[in-house]
């Protein structure tokens, strides 16, 4: 698979991170103690010191890029995971624009500057489920990454339909955690996300078994084949 976009927009994004946290840590100080957390309230109510605080998420991420990086050469069903290769990259870059985006909520925050925690946090994660909705029904089945059940991974119908079901979810997920931002309030985003994403992956699980057990062709559950 080539992640070649993916690689230069991870390396760009570490590269700017990078930089912010340095910009921080000139700002306040190595030890200075600097918000990390924050309760529903959207308070801080976790602290570290700045060159821990503000080189976390940058660290966080470059996990994420190597991890994105081997999962494609250790996917037994590789073949699927190359036909979906612009979907995956797609969902790989948004992931770590997000984490960016939270790089620099965590950097001008402990610097002192009041951020609306509630806004970023809903709106970020809103556009990544909408952007995760709009290319997750193009996943060709595989182990790695998607609606993995016993049923959509043993039947190329269950697979194919919960995807383009919990795709669209995703899609009104997003919205609705984009318009709950638009409060203010972490609390009700936050709270939002979960009853939301409880009641998209309940469903996906459910319809999946149903597509599954409608599919002449399904093999049995469990099946690598």
């Amino acid at each position: 698979m080539n992640l070649r976009s993916f690689h230069v927009v991870g390396g760009i994004a570490l590269l700017a991170m990078l930089a912010v946290a340095a910009w921080g840590i000139a700002q306040v100080g190595a030890g200075a103690q600097v918000p990390i957390h924050w309760n529903v309230q959207g308070e801080p109510n976790g602290f570290a010191p700045a060159w821990l605080g503000f080189l976390l998420i940058p660290v966080i991420t470059a996990g994420i890029v190597v991890l994105m990086t081997v999962i494609p050469r250790i996917e037994p069903r590789r073949e699927n995971l190359r036909r979906s290769a612009p979907a995956y990259r797609t969902m790989a870059v948004a992931l770590v624009v997000l984490m960016a985006a939270i790089q620099a909520v965590v950097v001008l925050s402990g610097t002192g500057m009041v951020i609306p925690v509630g806004y970023v946090v809903g709106i970020g994660v809103g556009a990544l489920f909408v952007i995760i909705g709009n290319v997750l029904a193009t996943v060709r089945s595989n182990f790695m990454f998607g609606v993995r059940t016993p049923w959509t991974l043993s039947s190329d119908r269950s697979w194919d339909r919960t995807h383009r079901l919990v795709g669209r979810l995703f899609v009104l997920t997003g919205i609705l955690m984009i318009v709950l931002a638009l409060t203010g309030a972490l609390w009700l985003v936050m709270g939002g996300m979960l009853v939301l994403l409880t009641v998209t992956l309940a469903t996906g699980y459910w319809y999946s078994y149903k597509q599954w057990q409608a599919d002449p062709d399904r093999r049995p559950t469990g099946s690598g084949a």
